[in-house]
């Protein structure tokens, strides 16, 4: 079997390129892990892959600036900068929203990003909310390889996975992505509510040293 062309490779890994997405590139880099960074881009790569397998057209059915910036801040809660005063979802969707608004985005597209990001780890809940919330759960859930339960991680072949890692390494994503996710929820009992993410993270790496997320993802397809 012959690997993707130089061009479809190209066109695969591509981000937009427009000034909003890369004043969020801007925003993110300094304050995330390249690990954690990665994984926020990678997560738009297979967002947009994802699209195309639900028959979704990029200006259509979704507007490509809004996806990238809910996947690439999707994780803004843990940054290095943020105050770590709410559940690392929540915090996350709020700093992303201001930053769209103070960049002219409408207030309701800039609400669609908040809905997404907070609702990023909520299965059952955000499917329902409309069709970013869809992607973006579905491009984060492709990113962990299926113990998130992505329902077209068979839908991706080989050599579009290689091209995605190639260009965004993994970096031991998952552990390092837990890491901060329990340092965040450590520091103050309302960033870690039971039955939440961040508060079951904290309470199974405090009892058993590692979460089933974590061990799930071992055997994922990404093997991490």
């Amino acid at each position: 079997m012959t690997g993707p062309t130089r061009e479809a490779t190209a066109d695969l890994i591509t981000l937009p390129g427009t000034p909003l997405a890369d004043a969020v590139m801007d925003l993110i880099r300094p304050v995330e892990t390249p690990s954690v960074f990665n994984h926020s881009i990678r997560s738009y790569l297979f967002a947009r892959l994802a699209a195309g397998r639900l028959g979704l057209a990029v200006g259509h059915d979704y507007h490509d600036d809004l996806l990238f910036a809910a996947c690439a801040m999707h994780d803004l809660g843990v940054a290095s900068d943020g105050p770590h005063s709410q559940r690392f979802e929540v915090e996350g969707a709020d700093r992303a929203a201001a930053f769209l608004i103070d960049r002219g985005v409408p207030a309701a597209e800039a609400d669609q990003v908040w809905q997404a990001i907070a609702l990023h780890t909520s299965p059952g809940i955000a499917e329902r909310r409309g069709t970013l919330c869809v992607l973006v759960r579905e491009g984060v859930a492709l990113d962990f390889g299926g113990p998130l339960g992505a329902g077209h991680i068979d839908a991706i072949t080989d050599e579009q996975a290689n091209a995605v890692h190639t260009a965004y390494p993994r970096l031991d994503m998952v552990r390092s992505l837990t890491d901060a996710i329990v340092a965040q929820a450590a520091k103050n009992p309302t960033n870690a509510p039971r039955y939440a993410i961040p508060g079951e993270f904290l309470r199974e790496r405090e009892t058993f040293g590692r979460t089933r997320l974590e061990h799930a993802c071992r055997s994922s397809r990404w093997g991490d």
